[in-house]
């Protein structure tokens, strides 16, 4: 789009009571100080902005005179279309025209910013304007129009082992450094307790490090309990032959007592006397019931002597098998198996600490193993973190390069590396190795034209350039559009001069 400025009508603005300027390819504004001259780009800016030619407030008001109203109309050409923009102010209170219509200032506003961008245009209108914006915003400006290098442009050129860690087709780079910073945290712990714990484990593994070897002591094991097993095959025969000894012996004097009981139960049954009287009704008895009684008293007496004799042929029988045995006496085996036995404990002992050991190796091994992994997914997500660093180092190379190259006596700092790696973005204007704010006023004029024409070619906005102070400079490149230069001439009044060569 090409923005041209036909001609601008001022009515008390600042010292101009009534003034038109017709605007041609080049606009000469000459005079000496105090006549005026900036005050017609400064219209300029009032029309559209209602501010200064630095963005910043402005009174309008007539300053050697008094008028009930200011009122400037700037007519434009858009792309070969007119508009008249117009903007006045009559006792603090503003008005707008779009057209010569007065409009509200929505409507204004929104004709205008459909045109350009504020900050865009006063850069492009004012050469000056960029140079003196905070570093921010010039550097978003400069970048709003320059894309970023391709992730396969910055990918390419980084070394092939960071390019292939950087994923980035499935994460976006920001959520790739969050998930790796987050990682990189859980496993930064997570590696040292790993550490503790295999210390740990390698500190209790040293306790119980065996003393002989295992196949050693199972073969020593094997045949001290063989020995210990034949004696007790010696020792448990004995005692079987021993304890039946002693539960016959046991038998034989309990069936002695109950002899000796029943001899006592005989007496008195063999004693009893017969009853003459029922013992329930106290009737006497008759003859047979006396007979009967007594028949009664004799067959128990025959049970119980019947019971007696068994008792004592068992008696008979126990002892005739306990004459048979003999008492074995296994004390000096019991004592070989004991002395064996204390032989075998140090020895299992031995061998469970092999087992311990075997079972706190594995615990060692796993431990190792797991430190070892928790080390490769912290040192993975360092390197994804290091690659990420090294990808914005090159897109900020790339982008710095891709910038440069639309400068030709300028240079410009996008990004800071920290003494970290990380990337911060900065923006510094440098001409001959010397900062901005350092060049002289020549200097800075033909850096803010240099400047002003890259936006020009980038935002594809032609919109006409005002140099003041253009005495200050001999010689510089042609901008893109019309051109307004002022120039102080001693001792002479204002003087406007269009030329459309």
């Amino acid at each position: 789009m090409e923005i041209r400025f036909e001609n601008l009508k001022i009515i008390n603005f600042k010292s101009h009571r009534d003034l038109v300027v017709n605007f041609g390819e080049l606009t000469k504004i000459t005079g000496d100080n105090a006549r005026g001259k900036s005050s017609i780009p400064e219209a300029v800016t009032f029309t559209v902005y209602g501010t200064d030619v630095f963005g910043g407030k402005l009174d309008p008001t007539p300053i050697t005179y008094a008028a009930d109203e200011t009122l400037v109309q700037l007519l434009l050409s858009v792309d070969g279309k007119q508009l008249l923009l117009g903007r006045g102010l009559k006792k603090g209170k503003a008005s707008y025209y779009i057209n010569e219509v007065p409009s509200k200032a929505t409507e204004f506003n929104e004709i205008r910013d459909q045109l350009f961008d504020k900050e865009l245009f006063m850069s492009l209108f004012n050469p000056s304007y960029f140079p003196n914006l905070q570093w921010e915003k010039q550097r978003e400006l400069l970048l709003r129009y320059v894309s970023s290098p391709a992730n396969k442009e910055v990918l390419k050129a980084l070394p092939d082992a960071q390019a292939e860690a950087l994923n980035l087709k499935k994460h976006s780079l920001e959520d790739l450094e969050k998930i790796h910073k987050d990682n990189k945290n859980k496993k930064d712990k997570a590696y040292i307790a790993a550490q503790s714990r295999t210390k740990t484990l390698k500190e209790q593994l040293e306790q119980y490090a065996p003393t002989a070897a295992l196949d050693s002591l199972k073969i020593e094991l094997n045949k001290l309990v063989k020995e210990r097993n034949e004696i007790e095959k010696i020792t448990d025969s004995a005692g079987e032959v021993n304890t039946r000894i002693n539960r016959l012996q046991t038998q034989i004097n309990s069936m002695l007592q109950d002899r000796d009981g029943m001899k006592s139960q005989f007496q008195h049954l063999k004693n009893e006397q017969i009853a003459d009287s029922c013992r329930v009704c106290k009737q006497p008895l008759k003859d047979e019931s006396l007979t009967a009684a007594e028949e009664d008293k004799q067959k128990r007496i025959q049970q119980f002597k019947s019971q007696y004799d068994q008792s004592v042929i068992r008696r008979k029988e126990l002892e005739a098998e306990l004459s048979e045995l003999e008492y074995i006496d296994v004390s000096e085996q019991l004592e070989k198996a004991r002395a064996l036995q204390e032989k075998i404990m140090p020895i299992e002992r031995e061998i469970s600490k092999h087992k311990e050991y075997e079972y706190r190796l594995e615990q060692v091994n796993q431990a190792e193993k797991d430190e070892m992994e928790t080390l490769k997914s912290l040192n993975e997500s360092i390197f994804i973190l290091d690659s990420i660093k090294a990808f914005k180092s090159k897109e900020a190379e790339l982008q710095g390069e891709k910038v440069q190259a639309l400068f030709e006596t300028l240079s410009v700092r996008l990004f800071d590396i920290q003494k970290n790696g990380e990337i911060k973005p900065t923006f510094e204007i440098e001409m001959d190795k010397k900062g901005y704010r350092k060049l002289s006023h020549s200097e800075g004029i033909r850096a803010g034209l240099e400047l002003r024409d890259v936006l020009c070619q980038q935002s594809e906005l032609i919109v006409p350039c005002f140099v003041d102070d253009a005495e200050s400079i001999t010689r510089f490149k042609q901008p893109k559009g019309q051109l307004i230069i002022c120039r102080v001439v001693a001792d002479q009044e204002l003087k406007i001069e269009a030329v459309n060569e």
